[in-house]
């Protein structure tokens, strides 16, 4: 089950989710704080992988492609925006 309104707590930002991709190994943070939300330039970095998806907000990204507990992580300060 997965929140689809995750809010990222430190940059204040909606952690946008892009279904069979991942993120290229050389992503960084000046990547995302430059160019998120918006998926055209996001795209030179994506990486196609049926069953994945990537995660990302301003300051913090992820690729999952199996079932993975994200509040386990204790860098990531998500939050699901569902009340």
């Amino acid at each position: 089950r997965t929140c689809d309104q995750l809010r990222c707590t430190a940059c204040d930002f909606r952690v946008s989710l892009f279904n069979d991709y991942i993120w290229d190994q050389s992503c960084d943070y000046l990547f995302f704080r430059n160019n998120m939300p918006e998926f055209g330039k996001l795209r030179a970095k994506m990486i196609k992988k049926k069953g994945a998806r990537a995660y990302a907000c301003q300051c913090s990204w992820r690729s999952i492609d199996e079932l993975t507990d994200l509040q386990t992580d204790q860098q990531l300060r998500w939050v699901c925006g569902k009340h």
